[in-house]
């Protein structure tokens, strides 16, 4: 049971540490921006991320009409 678990964490810190290599040996290592908004394809296309939408969705138009609501 010991020798499973052992194993599994030997391989689980070398997956971190591989996949950490270019980040921590580049000078100014950083991890990618996977970001829908931070693409530029997406962004000429119009598409935004999720968050900056719903920003954008939730925003008080000032140019907006109060309409009357009739309460009976």
């Amino acid at each position: 049971m010991w020798k499973t678990y052992l194993t599994v964490v030997i391989f689980l810190l070398a997956a971190v540490v591989l996949l950490s290599v270019s980040i921590l040996l580049k000078k100014n290592g950083k991890f990618p921006n996977i970001h829908v908004g931070s693409n530029p394809a997406m962004r000429k296309r119009g598409i935004g991320c999720v968050e900056s939408q719903d920003r954008q969705a939730q925003k008080v138009n000032p140019l907006a009409v109060n309409e009357k609501v009739n309460q009976q």
